[in-house]
């Protein structure tokens, strides 16, 4: 099972956010976990890499399963680690390797393009102080078929 983690950066009402080049989808910096990482070093070389940013602070704010399927069979699974921070050090890069960052008002983020469920995790992350527990389970091409969210 792949382990990703990543970080949802906000400043004043910006949220700092990579577009993929793949889909076009706008998601949180991040990515795979390291063999013998914890959780909070991956958070902080993954952000690293992929902003020039090093991330103070950062706060554990949802847990994930992500499930994909075909023909009702399981055919790949992994679990995302969501961080929240609102400081950095450093300078963001000019151009990260992953795609396109940009700073984003927080009241456009829904509206964006991305997957179906970062809709729900970045909503809840940027109303709630509470952690946040889910699965989605997907198709291969990322439609999403059923989620469980807690809280709801």
């Amino acid at each position: 099972m792949q382990r990703i983690t990543n970080c949802i950066v906000k400043k004043d009402q910006q949220i700092l956010l990579l577009q993929k080049p793949s889909k076009g989808w706008w998601v949180a910096p991040g990515g795979k976990m390291e063999s013998g990482e914890t959780v909070k070093e991956a958070v902080s070389r993954e952000l690293r890499e992929e902003t020039g940013l090093e991330v103070q602070n950062p706060e554990m704010k949802g847990v994930f399963t992500i499930i994909i399927k075909e023909n009702d069979k399981t055919i790949d699974e992994w679990m995302m680690f969501t961080f929240f921070a609102t400081e950095t050090k450093g300078e963001m890069l000019a151009e990260s390797p992953e795609g396109k960052l940009q700073w984003k008002n927080v009241n456009e983020v829904s509206s964006l393009p991305m997957a179906p469920g970062d809709v729900f995790i970045f909503n809840h992350i940027l109303q709630s102080d509470q952690i946040m527990y889910g699965t989605f389970h997907y198709t291969k091409d990322f439609k999403l078929l059923s989620y469980r969210l807690d809280p709801a």
